[in-house]
Parts: C-alpha cells; sequence; structure tokens
C-alpha cells in the first residue's frame, strides 16, 4: 500500500469517532432539575423545571431537553457510561495509531525507518544521534489513562442503589480529565509530530524490491505453485523476488515490470491472457512468453 492509503485510514478512523462523539453528545443535553430527591417532583414549584430548562438553555448556549422520566434520569448514569466509551474509543484508536507511527519511524537503519518524524528532543544520554517518538509516546500515556478513567466511569454508574447515585463526583472528575488530556493530545500530536512527518522515498522503494510480499502480485502471471516455489528460493538464498523469476524465465523483464508497477500493486484490477503464449495445468502453475494484461 501506500503512504497516502495508510494515513488516509488513520483520517477516516478519526471521522468515525468525531461521528460518534457527537451521538454521544446528544445524550448529556437531558437534564433532571425538578426531580428534588428521587425523581418524585416533591416540593418543587410545579413550573420549576420549565423556568429552570429555559434558564439554563439560555446561559449555555446548548439546546438541553428535560428528561420525560425524572425517576429514570436521577439515577441512570448510562449517558456517562456511553460517552466514557466513546473516548475509550477515541484514545484505542489514536494509540494504535501512535504504535504505527512509532513503528513506521523505527531505525535509522535496524528497524522500519520508512517515515521520519520531527526530533523534539535528544533521546538519549548515552546513545549519540538517538531521537525517540516522544510524542506518540505522550499520546500513547494520555490513552492509558483514558482507559482507567473509563473503568472508574463504569464502576461509579454501576455502584449506585435505587434511586440515588453518590458517585457522581468521580464521574464527572474522570471525564473531565479525559476530555481535558484527549484535547491536548491531539492538539499536540497534530502540531508536534502529524505536521513534520516525512517519507524515506529510497528507503520504500528499498523495501518494496526486497519484499517477499511480491510473490503475491505474480500469482495471476505464473500461478500460485510457481509464486510460492519463487518466495521460498528468494528468501532462502537472499535473492529479490525480481532475480529469481528472471532467473527462472517465468517471465520477460517487461512482463514482469508490467506486473510490478506500483500502481497495479494498490489496487484491484482485471487481467486477461493470450492464450496463445500462455497455457496454464491443472495445478495452477503457469507457462508464460507473454502475458497481456488488461487494467480496469
Amino acid at each position: 500500500m501506500t503512504l497516502g492509503q495508510e494515513f488516509s485510514a488513520y483520517a477516516v478512523m478519526l471521522e468515525e469517532d468525531m461521528s460518534r462523539l457527537k451521538e454521544a453528545s446528544m445524550l448529556i443535553r437531558e437534564i433532571n432539575l425538578g426531580a428534588t430527591a428521587i425523581g418524585t417532583g416533591i416540593t418543587a414549584h410545579p413550573e420549576y423545571a420549565r423556568k429552570a430548562l429555559k434558564s439554563l438553555t439560555r446561559i449555555t448556549g446548548i439546546d438541553l431537553v428535560t428528561a420525560p422520566n425524572l425517576v429514570e434520569a436521577t439515577q441512570d448514569c448510562g449517558a456517562f457510561v456511553q460517552i466514557s466509551g466513546v473516548l475509550k474509543r477515541i484514545a484505542v484508536k489514536l494509540s494504535k495509531t501512535c504504535n504505527d507511527l512509532r513503528l513506521l519511524s523505527s531505525g535509522p537503519r535496524a528497524g522500519f525507518g520508512e517515515i521520519n518524524l520531527p526530533p523534539m528532543q535528544a533521546g538519549s544520554s548515552l546513545m549519540p544521534g538517538k531521537v525517540n517518538p516522544v510524542i506518540p509516546e505522550v499520546v500513547n500515556q494520555i490513552a492509558f489513562e483514558v482507559f482507567g478513567n473509563d473503568l472508574t466511569v463504569t464502576f461509579a454508574a454501576e455502584g449506585g442503589q435505587l434511586q440515588l447515585n453518590a458517585f457522581e463526583p468521580v464521574i464527572a472528575s474522570a471525564l473531565f480529565r479525559s476530555f481535558k488530556h484527549l484535547t491536548n493530545g491531539c492538539s499536540t500530536l497534530a502540531e508536534k509530530c502529524v505536521k513534520g512527518i516525512t517519507a524515506d522515498p529510497d528507503r520504500l522503494s528499498e523495501n518494496i524490491e526486497r519484499s517477499i510480499a511480491l510473490a503475491t502480485a505474480l500469482n495471476p502471471y505464473i500461478g500460485y505453485k510457481n509464486s510460492t516455489s519463487v518466495a521460498a528460493e528468494a528468501h532462502a538464498n537472499g535473492r529479490t523476488i525480481r532475480q529469481v523469476v528472471l532467473r527462472r524465465q517465468l517471465l520477460t523483464e517487461a512482463q514482469l515490470e508490467e506486473a510490478l508497477r506500483p500502481e497495479a500493486l494498490i489496487k484491484p484490477r482485471a487481467y486477461g491472457a493470450s492464450t496463445d503464449h500462455c497455457t496454464a495445468s491443472n495445478d495452477g502453475v503457469h507457462n508464460a512468453e507473454s502475458v497481456q494484461v488488461g487494467m480496469t
């Protein structure tokens, strides 16, 4: 895949979470003012709930609504559990993405080294020139905290009895910490890491050329059995897939170039073979002097 495909997936993941967060935020528009102690409304003026709703909506600018059942609204913390779960979902995906960034930037020579993260600080007092992925690591740690906050919200919501829940203060504290730290973490990740990421084209090309997985792209041309044999030989002898295919004369250099074009490796394509020059046995092994390929 291309780096563009890889990073577009990260963008889609975050867009999905933005939608889930908007949905969850609608649940906390519901208020229970006027319920008094347990939701019966005893000692409250009949107009209190309506007037309180009107005043709060004006002050906050949020389209609040009074819960249809005040007894249920007084004891139920489900909206908090829901939004905490969405925050955990966001944290999980952010942390996973940061794991990928750390792995893809690992190196400079012993790791993947396909992308470069902007250096933020000296990484080691012992190893000169070492640069650690400190910003992704910060976001990882924020995610770990959000996981714990979500567990706190879960236990606190479950800990209520009958019509009351005495643990809403810790729910609020946990949610505020998750919101604050995720917000700061996302901003820091964007400004101090993502904006400065660059690719290493030479390393990317080298990784592609030496990848044994290139044999997969040859299945439609030389068959699965031949592709497997080519991959095994390349791995055993330290050769590239290209070198082995040409040595065995399974494809011409022009045919191999067509089969392994970068654009052809990143999306579905239609294959058409000339029966005059390409035959296939029952086990899927092809003997090909020429393969004609139709692109969609």
